[in-house]
Order: C-alpha cells, then structure tokens, then sequence
C-alpha cells in the first residue's frame, strides 16, 4: 500500500483565470514540499485536458530538478506525484503517475486493466456502502466526503462529517484521504479522526504557495 502525504492538491482549471495561473499554482505548491497534485477537469474536452496535462507534467518536472539541482542534487525524476481524474486514457498518454475515479466513472478493475499494477488508483466514496465495496478492488487508496460541506461540486452528496470518517476509518486498512470543505481551520481535526491525508482545492486557491505551507505545519 502506498504511503500517502498529509496533503492532497487538486488543481481545477475551472478555478484559475488563465491556464497560466493554473501552472504557476502548481509550481508553487511543489516549492511548498506539495508531493501530491490532483488534475482535475469536468469542463475541458480531451485534447484541451491532455495539453494541460503534459505541460503540468512539464513544468513540474523541471520545476522540482530545477529546485533540486540549485540544491546540488542532481535528480532523474519529479518530487511531484501527478494524479488524473477520471481519464486513465489521458494519464497513460501524459505520464501521470496514477488514476483517481468516482462512483460514476469507469469500475476500479477496467482503470487498472489500463493502467497497470504500479500506477496509483485511487476512488471516491460517500457513503459506508461504497468504501466498502471499494475496499474490495484493486484500489490503492479510498476517498470519503465531502465530510464538510463544500462548494467544489454542483451537487454535493450528503456531509459525513467527522464520524463519517471514523466510520470509514474502521472499515478499511487502505489509505483513507478525506475530501470535502477542508480548511486550515479544520484540517487536523479530519486527521484526528482517522484520515491519513485530506484533500484541498478552495483553502489553496489564495496563494497557493503559502497556505500549502501552513497546511504543512498543521498537519505534521
């Protein structure tokens, strides 16, 4: 089982102004020791999300070799591990290391038949029901949320809230990432509960570089 930082990015281009600023919050989330970054696009078309991911891939590569090499440590590959959602097609093609799906996407199995053994897949769950049958596949890590009440999604399933994810937490030995209006503010408390990562999006949009390190701080 991999072994999961206590932060999880998601970067959405729907949330920047230009592409432009979604590659720059990037390299500033690498620059604040962010090891894992979701891409995440529900609006592009496939050629639009591939170009952003290859250039993601890109930049962070030379983002973080760059970064390493001012260090005096030369290094053969990214500190950044890149996560696609949805399109295990598209993570194959831009070389992304690992598929994240929700209930309504490709089954677990049919992703790592694509993927292969050694790319991450991860799935999202909401309710006891789904982790468990989640817990069951090939999946490397579950996701349980929203556990607060969010804005990220049109329309969000029910809250679980802090027992949801004790609840969860007892239902698997999988690495459990919590999802879902998590802030600063509450972001060791969902820890406290069992999460071994939460993932972010809104609390990392107003520079990204800094909350990420306060995140950091939180949650070490």
């Amino acid at each position: 089982m991999p072994r999961l930082p206590r932060l999880y990015a998601i970067l959405d281009p729907a949330y920047f102004a230009s592409t432009e600023g979604l590659f720059a919050a990037a390299g500033q989330l690498a620059s604040a020791g962010v090891t894992l970054i979701q891409y995440r696009n529900k609006s592009g078309n496939a050629r639009q999300m591939l170009e952003q991911a290859r250039e993601l891939r890109e930049r962070l590569d030379s983002h973080v070799s760059q970064k390493k090499r001012d260090m005096g440590n030369p290094v053969r590959q990214a500190g950044v591990r890149l996560i696609m959602n949805d399109r295990a097609d598209l993570a194959l093609i831009a070389e992304f290391d690992g598929v994240h799906v929700g209930q309504d996407d490709l089954l677990p199995e049919s992703v790592r038949k694509i993927i292969g053994p050694d790319r991450w897949l991860g799935v999202s769950t909401h309710n006891p029901e789904q982790l468990a049958e989640a817990d069951q596949t090939s999946a490397d890590y579950l996701a349980i949320g929203p556990v607060f009440a969010t804005t990220s999604k049109e329309k969000p399933d029910p809250a679980v809230g802090l027992e949801g994810v004790r609840r969860a937490r007892r239902l698997t030995r999988k690495p459990l990432v919590a999802i879902g209006g998590i802030t600063r503010t509450n972001a060791f408390s969902v820890i406290d509960a069992g999460a071994d990562c939460v993932a972010v999006i809104s609390d990392l949009l107003l520079e990204p570089g800094k909350s990420a390190e306060e995140f950091l701080r939180i949650l070490r």
